[in-house]
C-alpha cells in the first residue's frame, strides 16, 4: 500500500486547487475588431443577397427609400452600394476602432444586422408558407406599444 498524501496516489486530475482549477487557455480571449468588422460585411452581404432574392420572389419589399430607388434601376447597381457602403463603413470602424466610439458603434451596427438577420429567417419561413415566426415578430414589435399602454 502507498503512503504519503492522497494527492500522490489519485487516479486522475491535474492536481491544481484553488483559484486557477477553472482557468483553461487564456484567461481573456476578447474578440478582435478584425474579427467584428469581417462579421460586419459578410452579414451586410448576406443582407444585400437575401434583399434581393425576397423582394424578386414577392415576400418583402425595401425598407430603405434610397435603397428602394437604386433597386429601380436594376439589382447590379443596388447589390454594388449596399456593399460599397457597408464595406466602407466596416474598414472605417476597424481603422477608429482605437476609439471608444467606433468600438461601441461596431457592436452597435452588429446587433442591428443580426436583427435583421432575424428578420430575413421570418420572411425565409413566410415565403415557405409558414406563418408563426412572423406572428412571433409581431408580437415583439408591439411589445413596446403594450408596454407604454400601461403608464398611459
Amino acid at each position: 500500500m502507498a503512503s504519503g498524501t492522497p494527492a500522490a496516489f489519485s487516479s486522475g486530475g491535474s492536481g491544481v486547487i484553488g483559484s486557477k482549477f477553472n482557468n483553461v487557455g487564456c484567461e481573456v480571449c476578447p474578440v478582435g475588431s478584425l474579427s467584428k468588422s469581417c462579421l460586419l460585411f459578410a452579414l451586410n452581404l448576406i443582407d444585400a443577397q437575401l434583399t434581393l432574392v425576397w423582394i424578386r420572389l414577392n415576400v418583402a419589399s425595401e425598407g430603405n427609400a434610397l435603397m428602394a430607388r437604386l433597386m429601380e434601376h436594376g439589382d447590379l447597381p443596388f447589390f454594388g452600394a449596399k456593399v460599397a457602403i457597408g464595406g466602407i463603413a466596416a474598414y472605417i470602424l476597424y481603422r477608429c476602432a482605437h476609439l471608444p466610439l467606433a468600438r461601441h458603434g461596431l457592436n452597435a451596427v452588429l446587433g442591428v444586422y443580426i436583427f435583421l438577420m432575424v428578420i430575413h429567417g421570418a420572411a425565409g419561413c413566410s415565403a415557405l408558407g409558414w406563418q408563426t415566426p412572423a406572428l412571433v415578430l409581431a408580437y415583439v414589435e408591439n411589445l413596446p406599444h403594450a408596454f407604454l399602454s400601461l403608464f398611459i
